[in-house]
């Protein structure tokens, strides 16, 4: 199967750690966020990956061949002359997935014991556009559900700004932990450039299925902080693939 990691931030907050290497080759437990990523998704049945880089990106290109590729067939999406964020970074791998089947998006800050082949499973029984992920911690963000979890909105609790693309007399809110199940079909409402997968996701709500589903795996980590890193090692050196 075919999935794509996220694998192109900045890692901004960081520094200096991410000054001299990328993010996703900052040590998590006994692997790298890189290598965490790639052998999750591999245990999971996903074996041929396209991972997209912009900083520092020939460090990523030799840190993958001088591992040899831990056993996948792996591509790159070059990000290099310009960052794309997730939406615009997904839409220039759009090649890629040219089987017609979903396609699962995993971002590499990511480190926990989520069942991908359960999830995946569960995005093919919803029969949906994507299903994204979400789980119950604290943020600011939050992604709005109806009863039957459908997405129809987003809301910043701290900036109070609010977006509702199907309105409905009530709601629940999850926090997106960035992994989702895409099918290629979304390739023809996507444009080029850079942009946010989860602004499309919001455009195309109120036309095409978009499902939450709840992650209630008991690990789970966002190695985008240096706390937060901290735990993900703590968390990764609990797995054994």
């Amino acid at each position: 199967m075919k999935a794509m990691i996220l694998a192109a931030g900045l890692g901004s907050r960081l520094r200096p750690l991410t000054d001299s290497r990328p993010k996703v080759l900052l040590d998590a437990g006994p692997y790298t966020l890189l290598e965490f990523a790639i052998r999750k998704l591999k245990a999971a049945g996903f074996d041929e990956l396209i991972i997209n880089v912009h900083h520092l990106a020939p460090m990523v290109v030799s840190y993958l061949k001088n591992n040899h590729n831990f056993g996948c067939r792996i591509v790159i999406s070059d990000e290099s002359e310009a960052l794309l964020d997730t939406g615009g970074g997904i839409s220039k791998a759009s090649w890629f997935f040219d089987d017609g089947k979903p396609f699962l998006v995993y971002n590499a800050d990511i480190v926990g014991d989520m069942d991908l082949k359960d999830f995946y499973h569960q995005h093919l029984e919803y029969n949906g556009l994507a299903t994204l992920s979400v789980r119950q911690r604290k943020t600011s963000r939050y992604l709005l559900f109806n009863s039957e979890m459908r997405l129809c909105g987003w809301e910043n609790t701290e900036s109070g700004e609010k977006r509702i693309a199907i309105p409905e007399t009530e709601t629940f809110a999850y926090p997106f932990s960035g992994v989702h199940i895409i099918d290629p079909q979304i390739f023809n409402y996507m444009n080029k450039g850079r942009f946010s997968i989860i602004d499309t996701y919001l455009e195309l709500a109120n036309q095409q299925l978009i499902k939450g589903w709840v992650d209630n795996s008991k690990l789970w980590a966002d190695a985008g902080k240096p706390e937060s890193l901290e735990k993900a090692g703590e968390i990764a050196a609990q797995i054994v693939f």
